[in-house]
């Protein structure tokens, strides 16, 4: 599909190109031709009164105007192939983002129908053995009830997930003047975390911000180990910091731990859907902001948010 397009710009700018090409170059053709018949007007009037009449030979007029146009030929030629493989090059480039993100739509959702289908699947199948049980109890079709709610409610929050990562990538938020130490707090709630919290005000939505640091926190409780140890720190310049001691990230899983839907085999056995942190980082792309992360395994991570660009001023 993408190659077709490629190919179907690369003519549209030639088009174009030579089309402007084409109408300098008559132009140009059109200015000498004057400039010619101007030279030999030039002649016969300065020519004196008993002078024998000077004409320009006809044969070096029709070689001069061959010639002339020879190189205007010559000069669109060139500009045709250049512009043939400069097109291309710059199609490529232009459709490029769009092949991206054509790719990153299907990945997503391919990404979401599997999430989808397993509670599905396992809804369906628990329905269909109940109503082909005649001697279904009342106290198993309550089991079963409860049972398909489960899988209802896991359906309903990844598709609240979904739609918040939308939300935020659209960027459709108010702004005003917030304070980090609030939105920690706020964000920290019942928890048991240490926290160091300086005042920083930034430019930002604090619902966003506050379920930033909450997502940060849940993921540090997850993959916290044994310790459950989990501290959170505020600093001066838009800094917010979210460390846990626990299992670390490995080498292999750094460059997606961002990404939708990713998950890493140390984190299968917990619940999620792989969205927490393609939220975060969508919060933080929101602000303007970065997200990185220190980690080293089975010693624990510390995920920095830097507000900087967004202070408040």
């Amino acid at each position: 599909m993408f190659k077709e397009a490629r190919i179907k710009l690369t003519a549209w700018y030639l088009v174009i190109i030579m089309a402007i090409s084409i109408f300098f170059s008559l132009i140009i053709y059109r200015g000498a031709i004057l400039e010619l018949n101007r030279i030999e007007n030039m002649q016969r009037l300065r020519r004196p009164a008993n002078a024998p009449v000077v004409i320009i030979d006809p044969d070096i007029v029709r070689e001069t105007k061959s010639r002339i146009a020879l190189s205007l030929f010559v000069l669109n030629a060139v500009i045709l192939g250049f512009s043939g493989i400069s097109g291309y090059f710059l199609a490529g480039k232009t459709l490029d983002p769009i092949a991206e993100m054509v790719d990153e739509q299907k990945e997503f959702v391919a990404n979401a129908s599997h999430e989808f289908r397993t509670p599905l699947t396992s809804l369906k199948t628990e329905i269909e053995v109940a109503l082909r049980d005649k001697k279904l109890t009342l106290s198993e079709a309550k089991k079963l009830l409860g049972s398909n709610l489960e899988d209802v409610e896991r359906m309903t929050k990844l598709s609240n997930s979904l739609l918040r990562l939308n939300k935020f990538q659209n960027g459709d938020i108010p702004f005003a003047k917030v304070d980090l130490a609030w939105v920690a707090k706020r964000a920290i709630g019942k928890n048991k975390v240490k926290s160091d919290l300086k005042r920083s005000v930034v430019t930002g939505n604090e619902d966003s911000l506050i379920e930033l640091v909450a997502i940060l926190i849940d993921n540090a409780f997850k993959y916290g180990g044994r310790t459950k140890s989990v501290e959170v720190r505020t600093k001066s310049g838009g800094i917010l910091e979210v460390e846990d001691h626990g299992i670390g990230i490995s080498a292999s899983d750094f460059p997606h731990i961002f990404d939708r839907f990713y998950r890493s085999d140390k984190s299968r056995g917990t619940d999620g859907y792989g969205l927490g942190l393609s939220i975060a980082k969508s919060i933080v792309d929101l602000h303007g902001g970065k997200i990185s992360v220190l980690s080293t395994p089975t010693k624990g991570s510390i995920f920095t948010v830097n507000l900087r660009s967004a202070l408040w001023s």
